[in-house]
């Protein structure tokens, strides 16, 4: 009888380990789930991806290319000239396109000839695929900005469907992280004006 106890005991202490591992297995699974959440939130909340669709922005971003986003660079600091942002398509706010900044609220952009100027300057653009074969004027109003795609004559922006609203910017475009050979970081130009 002494025995038959003696071995009852190590069964059940051995249904207690598995209850116990069970529940400590369920709890890992939990805290990774809770852990991934966070994180998935917290890195959507400051960056973004986008995938180039499209051959607007050659030479600087080629089709297919997936890029990172920083959506804090305007919480903190301003839009420059030279900016290569994404934004949702004023016409299909559910697109999402990427340009390069030109033009600043207030700011009188001509293109003529060939030439893109802002306020009567020639902006320098040594990032185009070609000239621009297209001519206007356009005055930036408040809360707005001007914006071209690197390759002027196969780009749906603000010379043909008009101002991009603050609003609309996701953020900066920050790097190409994919496909692994073309790993970049994306060079943002400062529009330098020649006389």
């Amino acid at each position: 009888m002494e025995n038959l106890q003696q071995e009852e005991k190590p069964v059940e202490e051995q249904a207690q380990q598995e209850k116990t591992d069970w529940v400590r297995f369920a709890l890992d699974i939990v805290e990774t789930i809770l852990l991934a959440l966070v994180l998935f939130f917290g890195i959507n909340a400051i960056s973004a991806r986008v995938r180039v669709d499209g051959f607007s922005m050659r030479p600087t971003l080629e089709d297919g290319e997936f890029i990172l986003v920083s959506k804090l660079n305007y919480r903190f600091g301003e839009v420059e000239r030279g900016d290569i942002i994404v934004f949702h398509y004023p016409l299909n706010p559910s697109q999402e396109l990427i340009k390069r900044v030109i033009g600043l609220p207030g700011d009188h952009i001509s293109v003529k000839d060939g030439i893109v100027s802002v306020n009567g300057q020639k902006i320098d653009e040594p990032y185009i695929a070609a000239t621009p074969l297209y001519n206007g004027e356009w005055d930036v109003p408040e809360e707005n900005l001007f914006v071209l795609g690197d390759n002027r004559n196969d780009s749906s922006d603000s010379h043909s469907w008009g101002f991009l609203p603050f609003q609309n910017v996701v953020g900066k475009a920050v790097m190409i992280y994919w496909p692994p050979p073309l790993w970049d970081i994306i060079q943002h130009k400062q529009l330098l004006v020649t006389q």
